[in-house]
């Protein structure tokens, strides 16, 4: 298999990516940069703060130029913080943490982070890929493990996101992007490179698509060929995230993790079956699958 082609295969959102973020950059030169403000937009907000004494968002604010999120984006671009504004980018805002560095909801997917790289990643060097799996549908596998890639990119950590759940795909859908070849071509052999697609903006996170859905996705997860697939990756990037199918509907969660090694079990509130998911955490570890954490999810 050869090295997949990251140049032939980019997304740029909405959003320019051209200017490297840098803490030098005033965040004025970063909203006009945007099309944000215009320079006479500056000149009055700038006119403004020194007459008041505030600061430059203090005083854009009381002009009607700019708003909380504004500022936000402006604040991340300057200490090159990756985000996204809402409304100027193919992405799904079901991405939360592409568009929301403030969400508390993104506190908690950084604080699930912190403990993956003390307990997974960081622990051994080899370790670069986990699974997120779940026990049934609808527990927010996809979303988990799409915020997830986001804030480990955000980190600076050359992260690749990997759709593996080629029964009922999402990745593609909540990165608006096109999901022609993806991981089934690859492993069906219909393709001899990976089509990983670099999102520009989101500027350290790669996606590679779940492609068509096959008639034999557990046939194609057991060949040899994920397994060469993943060793490749390995080499190439720090952080590897898998989406997976449901794991007691579907044995391909359990193939998954254990090529991986190790599991991100998922629950939802109000929604999870104990047992279902009790049966299903053992099924992984009689596979030697270490399930690294549990989340229970609630958004």
């Amino acid at each position: 298999m050869s090295t997949p082609d990251l140049g032939e295969n980019r997304i740029s959102a909405a959003m320019p990516s051209t200017l490297p973020p840098s803490t030098n950059r005033l965040i004025g030169t970063i909203l006009v940069d945007s099309g944000k403000l215009t320079p006479e937009q500056v000149g009055q907000i700038s006119t403004l703060q020194k007459r008041l004494g505030v600061r430059f968002g203090k005083a854009a604010q009381e002009l009607g130029l700019l708003t909380e999120e504004d500022l936000h984006f402006a604040h991340a671009r300057q200490y090159g913080y990756p985000c996204l504004r809402r409304g100027e980018s193919r992405v799904a805002e079901e991405v939360v943490a592409a568009y929301q560095p403030q969400d508390r909801r993104v506190e908690t997917l950084r604080a699930l982070r912190s403990q993956l790289m003390l307990r997974w990643f960081a622990d051994q060097p080899s370790r670069k890929a986990i699974a997120v799996v779940s026990p049934g549908q609808g527990e927010g596998r996809s979303y988990t493990a799409a915020n997830l890639a986001v804030v480990f990119s955000q980190l600076g950590q050359n992260t690749l996101l990997i759709d593996a759940d080629m029964r009922q795909a999402r990745q593609h859908t909540l990165f608006n992007v096109g999901n022609l070849v993806g991981l089934s071509g690859v492993l069906s052999g219909r393709s001899t490179t990976a089509p990983l697609l670099r999102l520009n903006d989101l500027a350290s996170l790669t996606l590679l698509t779940a492609g068509p859905q096959p008639p034999n996705p557990q046939e194609l997860l057991g060949r040899d060929v994920l397994t060469k697939l993943l060793d490749k990756f390995a080499r190439m990037f720090d952080v590897i995230i898998i989406d997976t199918p449901a794991g007691t509907t579907y044995a391909d969660a359990q193939m998954i993790a254990a090529h991986t090694g190790g599991a991100l079990m998922l629950a939802h509130k109000d929604h999870t079956n104990l047992s279902g998911a009790v049966e299903f955490a053992d099924n992984l570890r009689e596979l030697d699958v270490t399930l690294v954490g549990a989340v229970l999810n609630v958004f």
